[in-house]
């Protein structure tokens, strides 16, 4: 049966960067974005601050969106943080197959950050925000579009600077790590941390490209994760 991959967005991204991803390889998992309030048809939502409260208010959507059937989740830097808070809540879901999660791009959940971006004036927290993430949206470069997406950029990034888990409680599902070989962001041992994260099967997958290599094109991480569903074992009943 095929897989339903439900992703989240990186911070200041939307669910139109997955729905964008089109013309994939047969075998390849379905593309199940999972959209966050204050972007694209939820622009006029108030956006999260808060990881908890977030995964609290998108898991319940994963059953209605996925209809049934095995469910793998997809995150990217912020997203990442944001699949694990879902997967713990999951978990507890026995509407949902829950089979794996999928953390791109991120350090171990219980990683903080020592230098934030969260408090400084526009030009130095987009300076800043570009320094983490390797790379600045184009869209930010027009006055008028920068004045809608920082807002939405400024919560995002303070909801993932201000993560903590609530638990140090490992997730039962299995956990793959990926990083883009020339990531200078996340180190492989740091994109590594997540192995502590799960009592279950635990794999990390580097991918040419630098943070953002996702970017570049879907196909070699869709035959990553698609790699890895085919080849898991089937869960006990």
């Amino acid at each position: 049966m095929t897989h339903s991959l439900v992703c989240l967005p990186f911070a200041g991204g939307g669910a139109g960067f997955y729905r964008a991803w089109k013309n994939l390889p047969v075998h390849a998992p379905d593309i199940v974005p999972l959209q966050l309030p204050g972007r694209e048809e939820l622009f006029i939502e108030e956006p999260f601050r808060d990881a908890a409260e977030a995964a609290d208010a998108l898991a319940p959507a994963v059953a209605d969106l996925t209809g049934g059937g095995p469910v793998a989740l997809f995150g990217h830097s912020l997203g990442a943080v944001l699949a694990h808070e879902v997967a713990r809540r999951l978990e507890q879901d026995p509407a949902v197959e829950l089979t794996h999660l999928f953390v791109s791009g991120s350090p171990g959940p219980r990683a903080g950050r020592s230098r934030r971006a969260t408090g400084l004036d526009d030009d130095a927290f987009l300076a800043r925000v570009q320094e983490f993430a390797g790379y600045r949206h184009d869209a930010l470069a027009d006055p008028d579009m920068r004045e809608l997406l920082l807002p939405v950029l400024r919560a995002d990034v303070e909801m993932h600077e201000n993560y903590r888990p609530a638990t140090d409680e490992p997730l039962r599902t299995p956990v793959t790590s990926l990083r883009g070989t020339d990531d200078r962001l996340v180190g492989r041992d740091e994109a590594a941390e997540w192995q502590h994260a799960t009592t279950g099967a635990f794999r990390l997958v580097e991918l040419a490209g630098e943070h953002m290599y996702l970017t570049e094109s879907p196909l070699p991480l869709l035959e990553a994760i698609g790699d890895t569903l085919r080849l898991q074992p089937e869960p006990q009943p």
